[in-house]
């Protein structure tokens, strides 16, 4: 097995327009006009992206079942350096070089605090994932990952591929597959396809329902 080493390239780009940087039937993610961001290397090829901006974060994270719905979405402007590990083919179209009152702009003193943050956004994915930045080689046939960081010192991860989605956070994880879901939340767990739901319910007192179009 082969290992690698990710790092930031030394260069910082802006965006020249507004974005939408991800998008299935569950939701969006949409960066700003001058959000600025810095490539993440594999052996020195571009493997994805550290960016700071304003950006908007939608999830549908909602289990409908025969029952009625359960959960509640994800709705979340992100003000701190984010990560992107994936292919962004049009990022060439959006992007212009950075300039140093574009960090000012986005309330960091100067390029070094915003790459101060980036590169312990790194540290942070890299080691809750793997232990250290030399780690398994990222596949983009895999998808893009996306890792925020939340107010508890942690990272909120979302991974999608089409119309798969994963979202994990402290509170809940939810998988989506088309119009089939799988939610976490309360240490309960909800599984729910059409006509047929299962949910367990954890605790003092565990049970389990099977709801089905016919009850």
């Amino acid at each position: 097995m082969k290992w690698h080493d990710y790092k930031l390239d030394e260069d910082t780009s802006k965006t020249t327009e507004d974005v939408t940087l991800w998008k299935n039937e569950r939701g969006f993610l949409k960066i700003p006009k001058g959000t600025i961001l810095t490539k993440v290397l594999l052996d020195d090829e571009p493997r994805g992206f550290v960016l700071s901006g304003k950006s908007h974060l939608v999830i549908d994270a909602i289990a409908e079942t025969e029952r009625g719905a359960i959960g509640k979405p994800v709705e979340k402007t992100i003000d701190e350096p984010f990560l992107m590990l994936g292919e962004w083919k049009e990022s060439k179209e959006h992007l212009t070089e950075a300039s140093e009152e574009d960090f000012t702009e986005l309330g960091y003193e100067n390029q070094q605090q915003y790459r101060e943050k980036a590169e312990d956004l790194l540290d942070t994915f890299f080691r809750h994932s793997h232990g250290d930045r030399n780690s398994k080689n990222f596949n983009n046939s895999s998808g893009i990952i996306f890792a925020f960081p939340n107010n508890r010192d942690k990272l909120d991860i979302l991974l999608a591929k089409g119309s798969k989605l994963v979202y994990t956070a402290d509170d809940r994880v939810f998988v989506s597959k088309g119009e089939k879901t799988v939610l976490t939340h309360n240490g309960n767990v909800v599984v729910s396809k059409p006509g047929k739901s299962v949910y367990v319910r954890k605790g003092c007192c565990p049970s389990i329902d099977i709801w089905s179009e016919n009850d």
